[in-house]
């Protein structure tokens, strides 16, 4: 049996859906939003951004535009680029072309969908995988990569609704080796209509201090956003390794959630902040689109296929940018996204604790949240007994 298909936000899309999430993924690209969390209840959670151009017929958009919202699987993440005569679309025919539906399961408190794609630049196939878990406010999410001989950026890249009050979201992160804002040119304003705020190339060892081209505000934080109304900046943090999941995590304090992802740092090894504050002003941007992509990668930053697979400012300091895809070896790519409400109160997330079924989020106050989720999932792939 296949999921239905509804047109959601001017897309066509999957539904897949149990009695505590309901995901809307689009049949191009693949991208997963909205998503409904707590969906039953009597203030249902939907966090990701969704274009603000989404309903207006633009003709010649770059692929991934069209569809773009909340997450979405990149291979290879980061701009066009073009090898050998051979074109990569911005973040992969993943994010750009039509997927195909294998079908979905359900039984034992799991609802499994399955859906597939042979890209040809670079030749391979990717199954894709969404799996709820009755009880569980999380989405598992695996790409299983197949049949590629390929050295590649990949990654995930979640992108969640800015709003419009300023630092409504408070962001945070597992432990990490450092940040650095993406090198580009040392102005405020690019050809493209593009702001920029952040000092390029700027090496920073937190989120709260992150040095800016201003002379009269050296320093500013990456930390809550919105921030910096009218413009957008591209920074990178690079995890420390873990035996655990590392994690990035979004409070939004007046709406009572947390939102949170999970991955595996030895695959993907750095988070994209991509702060887009109403600063590219090119069509169909037009200064108009808030969000936030919190992106969980192995790439340097969204330069593309050549930046990412050559020396570069992150592979200098030991840092990996690309992966090399092996037809006899086939890597999946295992990812967990969920939502937890938080109590009057909680703020940033300190800290993260996990065991027994269980993530514990402590905020900077020592407040706990827990949260219901399986993070063997991104060790096996597999979700152990429905909560």
């Amino acid at each position: 049996m296949e999921p239905r298909v509804e047109t959601v936000h001017s897309q066509p899309s999957w539904i897949i859906e149990n009695d505590d999430v309901r995901i809307a993924l689009t049949v191009t690209g693949g991208h997963m939003a909205p998503v409904t969390f707590f969906r039953a209840s009597a203030s249902p959670i939907q966090p990701y951004h969704v274009s603000p151009w989404h309903s207006e017929g633009i003709r010649g958009l770059e692929p991934v535009l069209g569809p773009l919202r909340g997450d979405f699987f990149c291979l290879p993440f980061g701009g066009q680029s073009v090898v050998k005569g051979v074109t990569y679309p911005t973040h992969g025919a993943p994010a750009t072309a039509p997927w195909k539906a294998v079908g979905i399961e359900q039984g034992s408190g799991r609802t499994r969908a399955t859906f597939t794609l042979s890209p040809t630049a670079p030749r391979g196939t990717v199954t894709k995988t969404l799996t709820l878990v009755q009880g569980h406010t999380a989405v598992y999410i695996q790409h299983l990569l197949e049949g590629f001989d390929a050295r590649v950026p990949l990654g995930h890249h979640a992108t969640l609704a800015g709003g419009d009050v300023a630092d409504a979201l408070l962001i945070s992160s597992s432990p990490v080796r450092f940040g650095m804002v993406a090198p580009r040119p040392a102005v405020a304003f690019e050809t493209d209509g593009e702001y920029s705020a952040l000092r390029p190339g700027a090496v920073f060892r937190s989120l709260e201090k992150v040095p800016t081209v201003w002379k009269d505000m050296p320093f500013d934080s990456c930390a809550s956003f919105p921030r910096r109304k009218g413009f957008c900046d591209i920074i990178q943090l690079v995890n420390k390794p873990s035996n655990g999941p590392a994690w990035v995590a979004a409070v939004n304090p007046a709406g009572g959630w947390l939102w949170y992802a999970l991955k595996d740092p030895s695959i993907l090894p750095s988070t994209v902040f991509w702060m887009e504050s109403r600063g590219r002003h090119g069509s169909p941007w037009n200064g108009r689109n808030c969000c936030i992509g919190l992106e969980d990668v192995c790439t340097c930053f969204a330069g593309g296929l050549p930046a990412s697979t050559k020396p570069n400012e992150l592979t200098r300091q030991g840092v990996a940018t690309s992966v090399r895809l092996s037809p006899a070896k086939p890597l999946a790519v295992n990812y967990i996204q969920g939502v937890a409400r938080i109590p009057k109160g909680f703020g940033r997330v300190r800290e993260a604790q996990f065991g027994n079924g269980t993530a514990t989020f402590i905020a900077e106050n020592g407040k706990k949240v827990n949260a219901a989720v399986d993070t063997d999932f991104l060790r096996t792939g597999e979700v152990g007994s429905a909560g």
